[in-house]
């Protein structure tokens, strides 16, 4: 899926767990910046193109280790141990990141390096990527205005 797509969908499950978390700012942060990670292993990503990931990119694949669930667990029990205010909002972008990219019909390597493809038949910047984009554009303006108009209204209270 197109990075887009992925930033509206990893919106809207900060939007859904925004009143859950303590620290709200890191948790933003972290998630958005979280769903940018996956992709630094191809050069035509926003993070991948930056010559400081080209080494990397000489060893790995695109959606190989970087596009495993078992990468994911690793590195959120890391983070956990080590700063566990960020191992949620890293569960969240980069895990709703491989999640969205296993309905395209390239697929993810959940159990890298296990061949096993999870996909489905969603074409990377095709026509129903656009229709998600769009539907998730409206649930994601659709909560942050019902969260603006609670705001409002417990502010009068």
């Amino acid at each position: 899926m197109l990075i887009r797509t992925h930033l509206l969908i990893t919106l809207l499950f900060i939007l859904i767990f925004f009143s859950s978390v303590q620290n709200k700012v890191v948790f933003i942060v972290v998630a958005l910046i979280a769903t940018f990670i996956p992709d630094i292993d191809t050069k035509f990503s926003k993070l991948g193109k930056r010559k400081i990931f080209r080494p990397l990119q000489f060893f790995v694949s695109h959606r190989g280790i970087f596009h495993s669930f078992i990468f994911l667990i690793l590195i959120c029990v890391l983070l956990y141990l080590w700063k566990p205010v960020i191992a949620f909002g890293v569960l969240i972008g980069y895990g709703l990141h491989l999640l969205a990219d296993s309905l395209t019909i390239q697929g993810i390597r959940p159990f890298y390096p296990f061949k096993r493809r999870l996909r489905w038949k969603i074409k990377t910047g095709g026509r129903f990527e656009v229709v998600l984009f769009v539907g998730f554009l409206i649930a994601d303006l659709w909560l942050l205005l019902n969260m603006a108009l609670n705001l409002s209204l417990f502010s009068r209270l």
